[in-house]
């Protein structure tokens, strides 16, 4: 049996990788699946009358300071992010009522590689919580749960970054080798819910792929289009999925980014070639 210590340890370990302030995302749905998760200790963090505000009285010449202010904002929001990203990702992994080994290693290398082995074993230990509750909330309840977690990031996150984390969500789903029915139109109804066209995911999925059809996937187009109707496509987005539009939430984040830009462009130089386009 776990003692109080160790119960605070964990708590404390957990917290510290999510971050205490969710900045835009603190309390509504995201707010509660993070108590949930971290139990008392976000609990008491995400209370009205005890959530950190900068100028708080007795935070410290910090709390008047901008650039601490700011700080906390760009802290918080990469928090939200992640977090955000941690609980999608329990959606899309049971989605199709299995734990596949190999999405739940995708997560574990991607938190290793770009975090730490203690944000790796932190970050699995958010998803057992979050499949946990997904079993106690029941299937119809947890679908409530996710629809109000999109709907609020749908308000407080930026287009380009919701575009990115469907794109970390896609590549989580192809981890198997294979997208299960299930998880496609899980992946759909999170683009809706988060104000994204229902398109955006099937875009996502096809990205990486060497093929001529993979490429006018990824552009969202039809062979038939025209060459007006690629080049528009292609300038979207770009525009939407540049990697500064996301430099805020981390270099790590901004990486991520800069291979899903790239994958964009080769999709574009495909179709290019294949037409004599220049």
């Amino acid at each position: 049996m776990q003692s109080n210590y160790q119960y605070a340890t964990e708590y404390m370990a957990l917290g510290k990788w999510i971050g205490g302030f969710l900045g835009l995302l603190s309390g509504g749905p995201l707010g509660m699946l993070a108590g949930v998760v971290l139990g008392a200790l976000v609990d008491s963090v995400f209370d009205a009358d005890n959530y950190f505000q900068p100028g708080d009285p007795g935070m410290g010449d910090a709390a008047y300071d901008d650039s601490a202010r700011r700080e906390n904002l760009r802290q918080g929001n990469r928090n939200g992010f992640l977090f955000s990203l941690m609980v999608l990702s329990a959606h899309i992994i049971h989605a199709d009522r299995r734990v596949m080994h190999s999405e739940m290693e995708y997560v574990r290398r991607f938190l290793r590689t770009n975090f730490s082995a203690d944000a790796e074993r932190e970050g699995e230990e958010i998803l057992l919580r979050l499949f946990d509750e997904k079993k106690r909330m029941g299937n119809d309840g947890w679908m409530r749960q996710i629809v109000a977690v999109c709907q609020q990031l749908a308000f407080a996150m930026p287009t380009e970054q919701r575009l990115q984390l469907i794109a970390m969500l896609c590549e989580i789903a192809k981890a198997d080798g294979q997208i299960q029915t299930e998880e496609r139109e899980a992946l759909r109804q999170v683009c809706l819910n988060m104000g994204l066209d229902g398109g955006t995911a099937e875009q996502m999925l096809g990205l990486g792929g060497q093929s001529l059809d993979d490429a006018y996937r990824v552009l969202g187009l039809h062979p038939d289009a025209s060459d007006d109707e690629v080049r528009q496509a292609y300038k979207r987005m770009a525009r939407e999925n540049h990697p500064d539009r996301v430099a805020s939430l981390g270099e790590d984040i901004r990486r991520q980014a800069e291979r899903k830009f790239q994958e964009i462009a080769d999709a574009k130089d495909r179709i290019y070639k294949a037409r004599g386009m220049k």
